[in-house]
């Protein structure tokens, strides 16, 4: 039995990377030529509509498919009942949102948000279709059909945008890579799930599920609060190209630290929650996991951050300049990010939503504050202050993750702070090696080569366990 779990884990984490992996290296071809063909106010007035797509996405998933997958038995009425309810969710929130778009471009005095959020806002109605599939395919770890219909997905829209943008269809081009996005995962989905829904409709899974879905649901809202409450507060206050500025540099944090949340996530919870009647084995397993989480996360993060002025320069020119620094230091808690959802996955397989929700909640209420009061002092002011914010309330789980499992924050430090310290050592030599190199080009090749290859050699040298294991792994699959 642990033999298996052991190899379905580390096969998902493999399907898992290879799909990060795939994802980041596309995202980042199809975000510079976007980001070079488009304006920070293109990107501007689409980032303003961030956190109600994200919300209205969270309703009309209502944390159902998170239940699916923590259930330790889930029929096919289940994934059926959710099926059908994230449908009849969608539909009436395109129709309240519909009518609101006035609303929200009254909000941020942009007229043309109007239109634009009722084509826009129709990517969660196709999104709501595929919702139940998705959940299918992360509880039985299929995570190599999941890989595929990620990439078609992305290969498809990131054409597509890219094309709409070089015939100047402006923030168009993004909103309906958006749409083309939702519409292509969810054929994927379709195609690859062996279940398939019936017109047999019966709510009462959903309302079995309730009690511990709407805990989820309300999380869910809050993280995404969480994440877009700088954009929304910065529509209100800046000129959209400021918000341009800072959508662009959070667009870039957001793609490094996913590559490992995408990669943890995909095998976390279900591993986790077949578990949790076992404290101490589920404990071995997280810290396993927190290991290999800091050991991809700190230099994917970490070395962007030296990088970055080399990179926006290169990749998106001279004009989005500003972006650097906001992105210096978003990648700095971006480290931490993937913490977080090993945190939460942790706290939901023990059927604790309770402790997932209050400790979000108490998030995002303290950070709004903090925010606020230091909004007068400029947006680099606030998103230090939201950073560093956002790496101290990992105190916060730490203390659930010992109420919960034992977990303590020694056992903790030791995993984690061997690869924060050779990290950071290695980037600070990389930087004082590479800082009289003028050349930009050959300045960002060096630190990535340099970084890259003391990084491995290090890790070789110390035997750091986690690298022997990737390695062995993947030789094996050859």
């Amino acid at each position: 039995m642990s033999e298996t779990l052991k190899e379905k884990t580390a096969k998902g984490l493999f399907w898992g990377a290879i799909n990060s992996g795939s994802m980041q290296v596309l995202n980042i071809l199809f975000g510079i030529m976007l980001g070079r063909l488009l304006s920070p106010d293109d990107y501007g007035i689409v980032g303003l509509l961030a956190v109600f797509t994200a919300v209205a996405g969270n309703i009309q998933d209502s944390g159902f498919a998170v239940a699916l997958i923590n259930q330790k038995e889930t029929r096919k009425e289940d994934f059926n009942s959710v099926f059908w309810f994230n449908i009849l969710a969608s539909i009436t929130l395109y129709v309240i949102l519909f009518f609101c778009a006035p609303l929200i471009a009254d909000y941020f005095s942009q007229p043309a948000l109007t239109t634009l959020a009722r084509v826009l806002f129709l990517a969660f109605i196709v999104s709501s279709v595929g919702i139940a599939h998705g959940a299918y395919l992360t509880k039985h770890l299929m995570n190599r059909e999941k890989a595929i219909i990620s990439i078609s997905a992305l290969l498809v829209s990131g054409g597509i945008g890219v094309t709409l943008a070089f015939k100047g269809y402006g923030y168009w081009s993004l909103a309906w890579q958006q749409i083309i996005y939702n519409i292509v995962i969810l054929i994927g989905r379709l195609y690859y799930t062996p279940w398939h829904p019936t017109l047999n409709i019966n709510f009462e899974p959903v309302k079995r599920m309730f009690s511990f879905s709407y805990k989820i649901l309300i999380t869910m809202i809050i993280n995404s609060l969480s994440e877009n409450v700088l954009t929304f507060i910065f529509g209100r206050l800046y000129p959209i190209r400021s918000v341009g500025y800072f959508s662009q540099a959070h667009h870039w944090d957001c793609k490094a630290h996913s590559f490992v949340n995408m990669t943890i996530a995909q095998v976390a919870q279900p591993v986790l929650a077949s578990i949790n009647d076992e404290k101490e084995r589920q404990q071995r397993v997280f810290r396993k996991m927190l290991r290999f989480t800091v050991f991809l996360s700190f230099p994917c993060l970490f070395g962007l951050a030296i990088v970055a002025d080399e990179f926006i320069i290169l990749t998106l020119s001279e004009k989005w300049k500003e972006s650097v620094a906001l992105l210096q230091i978003l990648c700095i808690s971006g480290a931490f990010e993937p913490v977080y959802i090993l945190y939460h996955n942790l706290a939901i397989s023990r059927g604790r939503s309770d402790i997932y929700l209050w400790c979000t909640a108490l998030h995002i209420l303290i950070l709004i504050a903090i925010i606020i009061a230091l909004h007068n002092y400029g947006i680099l002011v606030m998103v230090i202050a939201y950073s560093a914010f956002h790496i101290a309330w990992l105190g916060v789980w730490q203390v659930m993750a010992h109420r919960l499992i034992g977990l303590r924050l020694r056992d903790v430090l030791r995993d984690i702070a061997p690869f924060l310290l050779i990290t950071l050592s290695i980037m600070a030599t990389t930087y004082l090696i590479t800082s009289p190199i003028e050349n930009m080009l050959l300045l960002l090749i060096a630190r990535i080569l340099i970084a890259g290859g003391l990084y491995i050699a290090v890790m070789k040298i110390l035997k750091v366990k986690i690298m022997e294991e990737v390695v062995k792994f993947l030789f094996r699959r050859k």
